[in-house]
């Protein structure tokens, strides 16, 4: 007993060599921690909004996103996936207990007449049973720097079902967005259409008491009806995007809510977006969070690699015993044990072990470069969706003074018509100026709205720790 003793009491104290380097987190650079380049007064750097969804004081919305958050089909996929790299982490975690097995067996035969002991029994049965135990000694960290491994992938499952969760809210808040915004074209449209049918009416009337000519007729019937056709493509898209709706919210198109289909103008905020600064960002954006555990877990994996150029040592006992019947096992019969250790060493194949462990760094470094480049697109992103934001918004207020105007053109052309001091040519063109007016403010209404949207994707919104589904910790 004492040389095992010894053995193991050498191996436990040699076990904090563990192989490999120990991982520190990358630090993003200090530029990526400051503020944005593009700010306008419609953001404000105070902290971002975790349900930014609920800054448009829509309930619809509100239950919708929450639908998809119950029932999207692609976060039940991430979520999967999360359970799967915790079952992983779980068997690797075994491999710190000790292997325990039992084994039984009973046969009956006739020994040979040389081998049977004088008046014994030559035919009869033998009963043996036994428990074998074996515990690996984690002398270089291979198994330590395994269950690191894997918790760096369960911390990388976790970030992307926290991904997942943020693209779900935005494409549900998006999918809504759009259709309200085609509703709100769509009445346009058909309001557009209404004024040109009491255009062409009054052309009509004018025509029949000789202050107007067929020619006038047919171009005010023309632009209607190129304006009337515009509503089918409008309404379209309006059910387009209520389909996409009730596919992201895990429904069948015939299955969504009545409500959903209620609204027809566009989302619009009361308040300033808060956009918090750089730092706030990276800290928050699950892609970023799950390449950074990405790294840890190729990181630890070259600790696994290395520790297969030490020795492997086992410690090992064997306790049984064989009888002539369940009495003679269980009695005083004869007792076996054996209890020692076992060392394997492949230091013949070192150039395979090594061609591993340059793989692993490979693979690290790989992971580096993607933790990186993370970081430099979600501030790309983040400046991108602000910079657009803000370009729309200044083009809607010119867009809206123009229509203003034109509508103001329109009003004194229909005027200056009926009281004969125009022809109908003239009117003509201010109905097709304030019919085109119209139509851009209205479609650049629903930019914005999609720019919104697209502006709090950018921020990684719409998580947090007690609501990413399965995201407990994966320290333990």
């Amino acid at each position: 007993m004492r040389p095992t003793l010894l053995i193991a009491s050498a191996a436990l104290a040699l076990s904090a060599c563990v192989a490999g380097p120990d991982y520190v987190a990358p630090l993003p650079r200090a530029s990526a921690s400051g503020p944005f380049l593009s700010t306008s007064p419609a953001v404000t750097p105070a902290a971002a909004a975790e349900n930014w969804w609920q800054l448009y004081r829509d309930p619809v919305l509100d239950r919708l996103v929450a639908d998809a958050l119950a029932a999207n089909t692609d976060l039940r996929v991430a979520v999967a996936h999360l359970a799967r790299a915790r079952a992983a982490l779980r068997e690797v975690r075994t491999d710190r207990l000790p292997e325990v097995g039992a084994g039984a067996s009973a046969r009956y035969g006739r020994a040979a007449e040389g081998q049977a002991a004088p008046g014994a029994d030559r035919e009869g049965w033998t009963v043996d049973a036994g428990l074998d135990v074996a515990y690996e000694v984690d002398l270089f960290g291979r198994v330590g720097r395994g269950v690191e491994a894997a918790r760096g992938d369960v911390g990388a499952a976790e970030a992307d079902a926290q991904a997942a969760r943020v693209a779900i809210a935005a494409e549900t808040a998006r999918a809504y967005a759009d259709a309200v915004s085609a509703g709100e074209r769509q009445a346009v449209a058909e309001h557009i259409v209404a004024l040109l049918d009491r255009s062409l009416l009054l052309t009509r009337r004018r025509a029949e008491v000789g202050l107007a000519n067929g020619l006038d007729v047919a171009r005010i019937a023309t632009l209607r009806d190129q304006r009337q056709a515009e509503v089918p493509a409008i309404a379209a898209e309006r059910q387009a995007a209520l389909f996409r709706l009730a596919t992201l919210t895990g429904r069948a198109p015939q299955e969504l809510p009545p409500e959903a289909a209620a609204r027809t103008t566009t989302l619009r905020l009361d308040q300033p977006i808060p956009i918090g600064d750089g730092a706030a960002l990276l800290a928050r954006r699950p892609d970023v969070r799950a390449a950074e555990r990405r790294l840890a877990a190729a990181t630890a994996r070259i600790g696994v690699a290395t520790a297969d150029l030490y020795p492997r040592i086992t410690l090992g006992g064997s306790l049984g015993s064989t009888g002539a019947g369940l009495g003679d096992l269980f009695g005083a019969g004869p007792l076996r044990w054996l209890l020692g250790p076992l060392i394997s060493w492949s230091f013949t194949d070192h150039q395979r072990a090594r061609a591993r462990v340059a793989e692993a760094e490979a693979d690290s470094q790989a992971a580096l470069a993607s933790f990186d480049g993370a970081v430099l697109r979600a501030l790309e992103e983040t400046e991108t969706a602000l910079s657009g934001y803000g370009r729309l918004l200044e083009r809607r207020t010119a867009l809206k003074s123009a229509r203003d105007q034109a509508e103001r053109a329109a009003i004194i052309t229909r005027a200056q018509q009926r009281e004969g001091q125009i022809d109908s040519l003239a009117l003509l063109d201010a109905e097709r100026t304030l019919a085109d007016a119209e139509a851009q403010l209205a479609l650049a209404d629903a930019r914005i709205a999609d720019a919104q949207v697209d502006l709090f994707r950018s921020l990684g919104g719409g998580w947090r720790g007690d609501q990413a589904p399965g995201t407990e910790t994966a320290s333990r």
